[in-house]
């Protein structure tokens, strides 16, 4: 009996195989070259990709490969090694599990060369699973039911579709010991484990999911009695979308929706068309055998089939919307991280506040608390007067530079109370403090600050923002820096690795000065981490300054390895060597002073002489371990050693009067700044405590997919006012028109790729439209 089921599953297997996939996979799948096959994904050399995958074995980091092994890699960047480490994973996984699914295979003595052929040749992981599922221990169902009563023959017989009396043979099996009580139950139980057997072909299953993504659609339904409570929800009460065109942040909504029980989601495939399909691959005949198996792909369609698909393509969407959530992340993230710095000035911070008043700290050039105090300026003329002396003292006493205000409640009041008090020299700042609260609460405040209050910790993380935004937001989870989309929705896993890889590559880009930097920015420095960053300054704290980069070496666990990775992306200012302070690895130091010998001249010379840097005939300096990109990369750096690569500081201020949505008037022109990109859109802050949207539609006179095309996240831009909705605190804004006031911060950047899809496909050809409160109110939910 076993044999014969064996026999229907292999004959089901095998009749609908893919013949070019079997000629073209080898006999065994674990001789795969993954790295030939990623070079093709990627479009690049396969030597790049073996080189590539043998650094990261040995422990580079991606910074450092792309960096400083560019001879090897053939110069790729960081997006293209990371490719190679996620793919090159994700190859290994598949062949852990394929050995895994042989094995078992192996022991039950259901493998053979066919089936394992196939495995071999399976590429992906739902391959690999489609073609293991007939053979998984499953649970008790109505087919093994049906096969324990002794039916299995009687499916065969049905599934060959010859001409015979299926009443007479259904009779044979008629055993009221084994509850098969009439030949129509016996008929029954066959149709089972045909539905069962059709349900797992791996074929059918990879059809039925290609018609579920790509024919299927969405349907949402509010559920009854939830039209209140989900108002936000409103675009969704009675939505239909195409599976394959549904942007991310719909998809996320909608699942949202669900999960908080204001929506019904469904997927639905065209039917008639999934059935057809099926009587298409196994039917072959027009009898009473080919009817019972017609009535079997109904049943089995229905009960096993479709409920898994669909839960397959919910699977399938929710990945390639997490995807698309998690980027938009990653890259706003980037933005906000490598924002303008102020550099090292004097810094007054303020923390604002109305009745529990404005805490007020001094920090010196380097972000060290000098003097914390509070002022009352908003609680009565007596406590401005003496909220005015104080900062007036404070501003004297410790020369301020700059001072940098905090945007949440009170912000605008504060900053027009500063700015009334007419400080001289003065740069007056608002900065955005999400997150503040935070840090101030973390761990790593207590650490800093164990002995001041929370508030104090607050109005220090604020000034420190401005003096330098990548060094203070290290410090705190970058899923709270308020730039994410749906991010408490989607794999928190996948979107901690992207987030992780955003602030390496942030913090490696700039470099760290070794003798301040703070444990957290190191440990973000490529090859060193948490316990090496607290080793540094605790070494730094006992011993004094670094004067080179070879004294590393003697940090405690600090070895050949991790000096290797992260020596090239730490400077020491005012070291003897000038190469200390620049991006130029140790490893480097003796060519550049050969290239220093060779002209006569000193490496200082060789910085501050364009003309003689111009001279030096690079060609000569190559070898097998340094090629032109190496020594271009050194020709960069002493041209400007250490360079920052982020913009250039520029001050600015909101339109004074305009402090709150009440003074908001439609046809408004106002500054702004960019606090969060979506595939939607872009919420710019105006100054009024609550961020108005500019809708896709409404960034540029053009037509673009993306809002990173021309936005970026901390970008001033000049927006006006179309609509507001005071009561539902809802802003909309535009920037059309004025394409020249907004291209300051955005015309030189690169177009992102975008997965933006403006054919929704949906059953009315519309966007989801309602009023502009719940619209509104929806997208601003989804940041909160």
């Amino acid at each position: 009996m076993y044999s014969k089921r064996l026999s229907i599953c292999n004959f089901l297997l095998f009749t609908l195989v893919n013949k070019s996939q079997l000629r073209g996979c080898k006999s065994n799948a674990f001789m795969i070259d993954h790295h030939l096959k990623i070079a093709q994904e990627l479009a690049v050399a396969s030597k790049q990709v073996t080189a590539t995958v043998s650094l990261l074995d040995e422990g580079a980091t991606v910074p450092f490969i792309s960096r400083y092994r560019k001879e090897l890699t053939g110069s790729l960047d960081e997006v293209q090694i990371t490719a190679i480490r996620d793919r090159i994973q994700q190859l290994r996984d598949l062949d852990k599990r394929r050995e895994v699914i042989l094995k078992s295979l192996t022991d039950m003595g259901k493998l053979t060369p066919e089936l394992q052929q196939q495995i071999d040749a399976a590429e992906t992981m739902v391959a690999l699973e489609d073609l293991y599922l007939p053979y998984r221990p499953k649970r008790k169902t109505r087919a093994t039911t049906a096969r324990e009563k002794g039916l299995q023959p009687l499916a065969d017989l049905i599934l060959t579709q010859n001409k015979v009396d299926l009443s007479t043979e259904a009779d044979k099996y008629i055993d009221s010991e084994k509850g098969v009580n009439s030949p129509e139950e016996a008929l029954a139980g066959a149709r089972d484990i045909i539905a069962e057997t059709i349900s797992e072909h791996a074929e059918v299953r990879a059809k039925m999911r290609d018609l579920f993504i790509e024919k299927g659609e969405f349907q949402s339904k509010v559920a009854p009695g939830k039209e209140e409570a989900g108002i936000k929800y409103k675009d969704y009460f009675d939505w239909t979308e195409s599976v394959k065109s549904a942007p991310s942040h719909r998809i996320l909504a909608m699942r949202r929706g669900e999960k908080e029980e204001i929506l019904y989601l469904d997927i639905l495939p065209p039917e008639d068309e999934a059935i057809a399909m099926l009587d298409r691959t196994f039917v072959t005949a027009n009898n009473s055998s080919s009817d019972q198996i017609r009535l079997a792909i109904a049943d089995g369609y229905k009960r096993l089939l479709k409920p898994s698909m669909e839960t397959e393509a919910r699977l399938i969407t929710k990945k390639k919307a997490d995807e698309e959530a998690i980027r938009v992340f990653a890259e706003n993230a980037r933005q906000l991280l490598l924002a303008a710095p102020l550099g090292q000035k004097r810094v007054m911070a303020i923390d604002p506040g109305f009745r529990t008043g404005c805490k007020v700290v001094c920090l010196d050039e380097q972000g060290k608390l000098l003097e914390y105090t509070a002022v009352f300026p908003h609680t009565g003329a007596g406590q401005a007067r003496e909220a005015e002396k104080t900062i007036h003292h404070l501003f004297d006493t410790y020369k301020i530079e700059a001072i940098a205000i905090g945007n949440g409640t009170a912000g605008r009041e504060t900053e027009t109370f500063v700015r009334n008090l007419n400080l001289s020299g003065v740069t007056l700042v608002m900065v955005n403090e999400s997150g503040a609260s935070i840090y101030s609460a973390s761990e790593v405040a207590r650490d800093e600050f164990p002995d001041k209050d929370v508030t104090v910790r607050g109005a220090v993380s604020i000034g420190r923002r401005l003096m330098d935004p990548l060094a203070e937001l290290v410090k705190i989870d970058p899923k709270s820096i308020g730039v994410g989309q749906y991010q408490h929705d989607v794999d928190q896993s996948k979107l901690q690795t992207s987030l992780d890889d955003t602030v390496i590559s942030c913090v490696n880009a700039v470099g760290v000065e070794l003798n301040t930097a703070s444990k957290q920015i190191l440990a973000y420095v490529s090859g060193l981490g948490p316990q090496l960053a607290q080793n540094i300054v605790e070494y730094r704290n006992q011993n004094g300054a670094f004067k080179t980069r070879e004294q590393l070496k003697k940090v405690p666990r600090l070895g050949e390895k991790a000096f290797e990775q992260a020596a090239g992306f730490l400077r020491i200012q005012g070291s003897e060597n000038p190469l200390e302070a620049s991006g130029v690895h140790p490893e480097r130091y003796a060519l550049v002073q050969q290239m220093a010998k060779d002209s006569n001249a000193t490496i200082r010379d060789l910085i501050t002489d364009d003309k003689l840097r111009k001279s030096i005939p690079l060609q000569k300096y190559t070898s097998d371990k340094v090629g032109l990109p190496t020594l271009n990369d050194i020709m960069a750096e002493l041209a400007k050693p250490g360079r920052d690569p982020r913009e250039k500081f520029e001050a600015f201020s909101f339109t004074e009067g305009v402090n709150a949505i009440g003074d908001l008037k439609v046809g408004m022109k106002l500054p702004g700044i960019v606090t969060n990109i979506t595939a939607f859109g872009a919420f710019v802050d105006i100054g009024v405590h609550q961020d108005g949207l500019v809708h896709l539609s409404q960034i540029t006179n053009r037509f673009i997919k993306d809002p990173n095309e021309v936005l970026k996240v901390h970008q001033h831009v000049e927006v006006t006012v179309t609509e507001v909705d005071i009561n539902r605190k809802r802003i909309a804004l535009s920037m059309k028109g004025d394409e020249k006031a907004n291209n300051s911060g955005g015309a030189n950047r690169k177009p992102a790729p975008s997965t933006a899809n403006n054919n929704h496909q949906n059953r009315n050809k519309r966007e989801p439209e309602t009023d502009m409160q719940s619209k509104l109110a929806a997208l601003k939910a989804r940041f909160k």
